[in-house]
């Protein structure tokens, strides 16, 4: 019988990050919701390894640590001029900008769904890196029409309440 017990990454990062620096991988199922739909909260394993000082790519997925000691798993966007990085979660569109190098922590190679591999590499990854970057604008108009026509229900739901009352 196979059990998983939740531990903070607080908790396990110096071990982490020692595994990494011997040329090993890190595995552990993320939190949250802003890699969605790529990542699946708690369902999913994500496969780490470390940079070994190169730089990142374009799309790559990085476990980084922001100033503020908190631990993220986004993709990079785009580059700044000063040579930090601009990440996003896959289900975000607020980006994020001058993550450092000092910051990255590791970087994605695959994960796991359903016991199924997938890697960075593979066509079905890079099938889906093509379509979520190229329809980010019309998934945001989506998004905000979508928001827009559910207020826009409510108001006049809420209004046919208080004529029927």
């Amino acid at each position: 019988m196979s059990s998983s017990k939740s531990v903070r990454i607080d908790d396990v990062i110096d071990v982490m990050t020692e595994k990494l620096k011997e040329g090993g991988t890190v595995t552990f199922s993320p939190h949250g919701t802003s890699m969605l739909p790529m990542l699946r909260d708690g369902e999913d394993v994500v496969v780490l390894k470390g940079t070994g000082g190169k730089r990142l790519h374009l799309f790559d997925v990085p476990l980084y640590r922001r100033d503020n000691g908190q631990y993220v798993l986004h993709r990079v966007l785009d580059f700044c001029r000063d040579g930090s990085y601009v990440m996003c979660g896959d289900n975000q569109f607020v980006k994020e900008n001058g993550i450092r190098d000092d910051q990255i922590i590791a970087v994605m190679t695959g994960f796991f769904r359903k016991g199924r591999a997938y890697t960075t590499q593979s066509l079905l990854y890079r099938l889906y890196i093509n379509f979520w970057y190229y329809t980010r604008p019309f998934r945001r108009s989506y998004r905000f029409g979508k928001r827009k026509a559910f207020g826009l229900v409510g108001r006049i739901r809420k209004k046919k309440n208080n004529a029927d009352g």
